[in-house]
């Protein structure tokens, strides 16, 4: 959960804090330094869980808790200058995922659940703080990743087990294809549309990204090991996530957390899509997971790499009508497009060895 609540607690600080022009700046680092968080987190935790030979074992990295904890530092110090919060971003974010994907590729519910919610009273507190016109809703923010990232490095029974020889390499690169048109996109968004265009499309994709929560936890579980159990209870927490996220849309608080640029009006489209999207990804896991699992990673590298650069084309060829809802049908389809890939892709291996890769 803190990796969601996190970036939506930077936006709302901000739209408190800093200006219009700084803002877009922002969300631009925010879905650069997700996309960089995926990355380590690939190299750290996915590759051990993509390498089906090994015992797939993982800890949370001392030195990325020293790093966490020394950029939180960075932005407490200096909570009024954007560049700080920039600089740090890319750090914080990925000691965030990583920890997080530790905790539950490891079945570390305790410990996860106290990080949890360290992180989101800071997040609560510097939002209120922000609110009521505080300029240092950072601080308390910073302070909550720092607490959790305490409690996550936590000594550990065992050790990080290695990835399998070249398994590394091409998870990195299959997250690294996939990964970067969201960053890119909102770049050329803010180019072509405005700040306020791009602090919505991060926004929004923030908010519907609390959707991906129990999705990426049942992602890390199925690496593992397949479990209907964890798939039936993501698939009910995303639907009743949809439900909430409705809520909180039509009720106005959305509107009232990351204030004048988001309105019904110009959000509930987007955001209806976007939530499609999110969900779209239950249908991609399943066989995506499969095939991780198997160790088919070059396979799965060329696909998502081949759908990821068409979702990115027709994405730019989208923002030409200068529509956020139409950006997320794209992202939508092409989450479709990965899923059939994906799943034709698993039939066809069972076809032919004999034996579903499940």
């Amino acid at each position: 959960m803190s990796s969601a609540v996190v970036p939506a607690a930077i936006l709302s600080i901000a739209s408190h804090t800093f200006s219009t022009s700084q803002q877009g700046f922002i969300s631009v680092t925010i879905t650069a330094s997700t996309f960089v968080s995926q990355l380590v987190f690939a190299a750290i935790v996915e590759a051990r869980l993509s390498s089906p030979l090994t015992a797939r074992r993982v800890i949370f990295p001392r030195w990325l808790a020293g790093a966490s904890i020394l950029a939180a530092i960075v932005v407490a110090v200096a909570f009024s200058q954007p560049i700080a919060l920039c600089a740090a971003l890319p750090v914080l974010l990925t000691s965030l995922e990583v920890g997080r994907g530790v905790s539950v590729a490891e079945r570390l519910d305790s410990r996860e659940a106290a990080a949890a919610i360290l992180v989101g009273a800071g997040a609560l507190a510097g939002v209120v703080i922000s609110y009521l016109g505080g300029p240092w809703g950072l601080i308390p923010l910073a302070v909550g990743i720092a607490s959790a990232t305490i409690v996550r490095s936590s000594p550990m029974q065992h050790a990080a087990v290695p990835p399998q020889p070249g398994v590394r390499a091409w998870v990195v690169a299959d997250v690294a294809i996939t990964g970067v048109i969201y960053p890119a996109l909102n770049t050329l968004i803010l180019l072509l549309i405005g700040p306020v265009g791009a602090v919505l499309f991060t926004a929004i994709s923030t908010v519907s990204g609390l959707l991906a929560i129990p999705l990426n936890f049942m992602r890390l579980r199925l690496l593992k090991a397949h479990s209907s159990l964890d798939v039936w209870v993501s698939a009910a927490a995303v639907a009743l996530a949809t439900i909430v996220i409705g809520i909180l849309e039509f009720s106005g608080i959305l509107g009232f957390v990351f204030r004048g640029s988001w309105t019904v009006p110009a959000t509930a489209a987007a955001l209806g899509i976007a939530c499609l999207w999110r969900a779209a990804s239950l249908a991609t896991t399943l066989p995506f997971a499969a095939l991780r699992r198997a160790g088919h990673v070059k396979l799965l590298t060329v696909l998502r790499g081949c759908c990821a650069l068409v979702t990115f084309g027709a994405g730019v060829l989208s923002l030409s009508l200068h529509s956020l809802t139409i950006v997320f049908v794209v992202l939508l389809l092409g989450e479709l497009a990965q899923a059939s890939s994906y799943e034709i892709a698993r039939r066809r291996l069972r076809a032919r060895l004999g034996s579903s890769p499940v």
